[in-house]
């Protein structure tokens, strides 16, 4: 298929607006557990000492990332059409992996809204967390199938816009006056086996897995549906950028909260439930000030409905279409939409049977789900890598050289700290 674009009598911004939205969305899954959870802790336990790790992690995850929507720009198909045309063991491989990563991450990322609902006085309905968590995946599903790619999309970007900026005056208030540290604290040091635990829990989820880059691939030809417009490669690159640099920033923005208004002061953030959610709105307003409860408040929770959200919606999607091409094909968006709907209302079932029966506090789910996604990433970073250079992709969006030397920096940075991992889980853990 040609990569270029339908004629149009659009005005340059007024084609660059229609194509804005796969990275964007990209960002809005982003911009969940591993920023609000992953990088405040970081922030809160080891001040700005994970820092370059954070940047490191986002650098070396970033092509794998890329190429799943450049690889829709060049081909004018989904990157899974090209798993497939790969050979089916690509997609199967893809397939199995994606399916484990679904079901806990969408309960871990609908775990975590549903703590955050507690600052609204939830807690004294009664209802369970596992409850709580099926109603927040349920609602999610409901404004998917209703409102399709639409809704999501206009969601997806009022929330970032919001959490943004609301996360921007937090960082600089804190930075006009930082907590003084207790007297006689000594900081953690994160260079250690001791560590690696969490260090594994920071890299899994940050700055998403990495089997979410599919997803903006997922969401083009969706996005071309709605706006009857079909972006250029210039223009799905400005898309994609623009969320990977966003998600980036506000990795950073939230290391930088958790290292100004907690490291040094003695408190710790406790992954219980009740008590996370308020700390985390209280990390905000002990830099903004109490008059900011309620707008925090509503920030944190709507943040992490938006990554559910965007979460129902992706995994679901990929595995829909992964089902097709198992089959033999997607050409019926009519199907797709059936599939699509039925692994979304899988993916809520199961939610509420992980979050009831197996993984009960959300630090333990979070666990689970942060090692899975890590330990997953080097396959996923492999296929992806494959696809983008099969012979089909015109050379010209193939990867230069510098991509070349990234991608495979970034997977032996995978596959190195995957067998460090296993190694200190198997042998030295219970030391």
């Amino acid at each position: 298929m040609s990569h270029a674009a339908e004629p149009t009598t659009l005005t340059p911004r007024e084609q660059l607006m229609k194509a804005l939205g796969p990275g964007i969305l990209m960002a809005g899954a982003a911009i969940g557990g591993s920023h609000l959870v992953s990088s405040t802790q970081a922030g809160a336990r080891y001040g700005w000492s994970l820092l370059g790790l954070l940047l490191l992690v986002n650098l070396f995850k970033y092509p794998f990332f890329l190429y799943g929507e450049r690889y829709t720009a060049a081909t004018g198909e989904t990157i899974l059409h090209g798993f497939r045309r790969m050979g089916l063991a690509y997609l199967l491989a893809f397939f199995g992996l994606n399916l484990v990563n679904a079901f806990l991450n969408i309960a871990g990322v609908a775990m975590i809204t549903a703590s955050l609902s507690l600052n609204f006085g939830v807690q004294a309905l009664g209802i369970p967390l596992a409850e709580l968590t099926l109603i927040v995946a349920a609602v999610c599903a409901a404004i998917i199938i209703v409102g399709h790619y639409r809704m999501l999309d206009k969601i997806a970007k009022l929330v970032i816009l919001l959490l943004a900026v609301s996360t921007f005056a937090a960082v600089f208030a804190a930075a006009v006056d930082p907590v003084a540290p207790v007297e006689g604290f000594v900081g953690e040091d994160p260079w250690n086996l001791a560590a690696l635990g969490f260090i594994i829990l920071f890299m899994g989820w940050m700055p998403a897995p990495i089997d979410v880059a599919v997803w903006p691939s997922l969401w083009m030809p969706a996005r071309q549906r709605e706006t009857g417009y079909r972006a250029t490669m210039s223009q799905a690159m400005v898309d994609f950028h623009l969320g990977y640099i966003v998600t980036v920033v506000l990795a950073v923005f939230f290391l930088a909260l958790g290292a100004l208004v907690i490291h040094g002061s003695g408190r710790e953030i406790s992954m219980s439930s009740a008590t996370f959610a308020s700390q985390l709105v209280d990390l905000y307003t002990a830099s903004i000030g109490p008059w900011a409860y309620w707008i925090i408040a509503v920030a944190a929770f709507t943040a992490m409905f938006s990554t559910t959200l965007t979460c129902v919606d992706g995994w679901p999607r990929s595995l829909a279409t992964c089902t097709l091409l198992i089959r033999g094909g997607t050409e019926d968006i009519h199907r797709l939409r059936a599939v699509h709907y039925v692994w979304i209302l899988l993916s809520v079932a199961v939610t509420y049977v992980i979050t009831k029966f197996y993984l009960h506090g959300l630090g333990q789910m979070l666990q689970v789900a942060m090692v899975i996604s890590f330990l997953t990433s080097p396959v996923f970073a492999y296929i992806n890598y494959k696809a983008i250079r099969a012979p089909w992709v015109d050379a010209a969006y193939r990867p230069g050289p510098v991509l070349h030397v990234l991608s495979w920096a970034g997977m032996a940075f995978f596959v190195g700290f995957t067998g460090l991992f296993l190694w200190w889980f198997l042998f030295m853990r219970g030391g």
